[in-house]
């Protein structure tokens, strides 16, 4: 079966682009034109990924990212403006997994797309098969509903805090250098683009978070982070 892809783009013109080229190469392109009609669309198809432009009527990329991340941790790749747009995305935390600024290449587009949707199952690949969740101490992870716990209740994160997390818990005790987790996590097209700095920010953020359990991200001097199991 094809993999959905929900366009949320108010510019006709790249929308039809990106849908036509989508379908293309496999994959059932849905198109939506301001940020309410692209989130009521969500909520109806529920897509295996979202392209999302930032700058829109109605509600906004972030608006809508946000709103989507509630609910559900489908893909999403932003569409940006304006280079400084990045900065503001990458702060904000909003959760998307990746982003594009215009003008783009579609070719690079659908490279994206394509990697993105492989990207988890890659990030598994260190972590032994397991049939439940993988538990430690008070902190519970299960990595096929991108679901994490502590003494039983949700922690909600950001995709790229659960992709850091996962990375780290399936290095098992392994210590991972910030280049590596830039490479691992945002993708090798943007750890050279990205300050190592993203990455403590991150880590710090998911401490925070995870409370008393997040000791377990031991920072490792001139090295990185490694997980304490």
């Amino acid at each position: 079966m094809s993999k959905v892809v929900l366009i949320i783009e108010d510019e006709s013109a790249i929308a039809k682009l990106l849908a036509v080229t989508l379908r293309r190469e496999g994959y059932a392109a849905l198109v939506a034109g301001d940020g309410e009609a692209g989130l009521k669309r969500f909520r109806e198809v529920k897509p295996d990924f979202v392209i999302l432009d930032l700058m829109m009527p109605k509600k906004n990329g972030i608006e809508v990212c946000k709103a989507i991340r509630e609910t559900s941790q489908v893909p999403i790749l932003m569409l940006t403006g304006k280079k400084d747009e990045i900065d503001r995305v990458l702060g904000l935390e909003i959760g998307a997994d990746d982003y594009l600024t215009k003008p783009f290449s579609v070719r690079e587009l659908v490279a994206r797309v394509r990697a993105i949707l492989r990207r988890p199952a890659a990030l598994e690949k260190p972590v032994e098969v397991r049939r439940g969740p993988l538990v430690i101490g008070d902190l519970e992870v299960s990595f096929e509903a991108y679901e994490v716990k502590v003494k039983g209740v949700a922690v909600s994160l950001t995709t790229k805090e659960f992709d850091l997390l996962r990375a780290l818990v399936g290095g098992q005790d392994r210590v991972f250098g910030r280049e590596e987790l830039l490479e691992t996590v945002w993708g090798s097209q943007h750890a050279g683009e990205l300050d190592t700095r993203t990455v403590d920010q991150h880590v710090a953020r998911l401490r925070k978070k995870l409370g008393h359990e997040g000791a377990r991200l031991v920072t490792v001097t001139n090295r990185g982070y490694r997980f304490k199991a």
